[in-house]
């Protein structure tokens, strides 16, 4: 959202922000209770930068845009099960999420101005969230074609105020170029650990694929080149019940993306352009996504 739209939007007593960017780096752990039920738990760093709001004035200067600055600090903390269904019909690796996004992140922080920046703004939510969904692998020689869904029920968090349930899905095909030996187990011995959804409405499209364990085997190097689409949905949020027209919407982002692994290591890197984004009344619109990560397993 540029400065005019935010000086236009003032001028008719529309409280609007913009936001230049949302860089979340986080570190994960998952677990492996059973060959097919899976913990993890997922610790964010939020920070989001530039953020900028109209403010209007019947004073010679007129309506101005107020440079609020950046907020940061430790995000929500969220916790995962995932277990996978023993039978495989067709070859179909099938697996229900369930899971709770704790408030472990802070809700204090302060624009260059000393004001409270708003509860969407703020690194955690203060509110207690269930988590649920399912997940889909289908693995065919060399390629695996991946779904899945999660539902996050938000609730009542800090400044009383509801940002709005969320819903994600993911669909990914991947085709292994290097590293595949024509045995499916071989195939799966290197495939990295899965990351997981992040608050704010970002996620990471790899999550929920079936869990699984195998004998060790020799290190090989793996390199798989992905396509995906990535969609979020979310609702307005409500302040003390009243709902804010310029919240919410859906993006359905077309990624492309690599992932390389050796032994007990592995990385990743994708990027996603919208083709879809349609969000509600005045907001900064999401231009792209990048993410990346690096994992090692025990």
């Amino acid at each position: 959202m540029t400065d005019q739209q935010l000086i236009d939007a003032a001028a008719q007593h529309i409280h609007a922000h913009s936001i230049k960017t949302i860089q979340v780096p986080s570190i994960n752990a998952a677990y492996g209770v059973t060959n097919d039920f899976m913990i993890s738990a997922r610790l964010p760093f939020v920070l989001g930068t530039d953020i900028r709001e109209g403010h209007h004035s019947h004073g010679p200067e007129g309506n101005t845009v107020d440079a609020c600055g950046d907020s940061s600090g430790i995000g929500d903390m969220t916790f995962l099960g995932q277990y996978r269904f023993p039978q495989r019909p067709f070859g179909l690796e099938m697996a229900v999420l369930f899971g709770i996004q704790v408030p472990t992140g802070a809700t204090n922080e302060r624009d260059n101005f000393g004001n409270l920046f708003e509860a969407e703004f703020q690194p955690g939510s203060g509110s207690w969230d269930p988590i649920f969904g399912m997940a889909f692998t289908r693995r065919v020689g060399p390629w695996s074609f991946d779904a899945n869904w999660l539902y996050q029920v938000v609730t009542t968090g800090t400044q009383d105020t509801d940002l709005g349930d969320q819903f994600r899905y993911n669909f990914a095909v991947s085709y292994r170029v290097i590293g595949y030996s024509g045995d499916p187990m071989a195939a799966l011995a290197h495939d990295p650990p899965e990351g997981h959804r992040h608050s704010r409405g970002h996620t990471h499209s790899h999550i929920g694929k079936a869990p699984h364990v195998h004998a060790p085997a020799a290190p090989v190097f793996g390199l798989d080149l992905i396509l995906e689409l990535n969609g979020e949905i979310d609702q307005k949020e409500k302040v003390a019940g009243v709902v804010n027209a310029n919240s919410g919407g859906s993006v359905l982002y077309l990624s492309l993306g690599i992932r390389a692994s050796y032994g007990q290591f592995s990385a990743f890197a994708s990027v996603g352009i919208p083709i879809i984004n349609e969000m509600n009344g005045l907001q900064s619109e999401p231009e792209y996504r990048v993410v990346v990560g690096v994992a090692a397993s025990f």
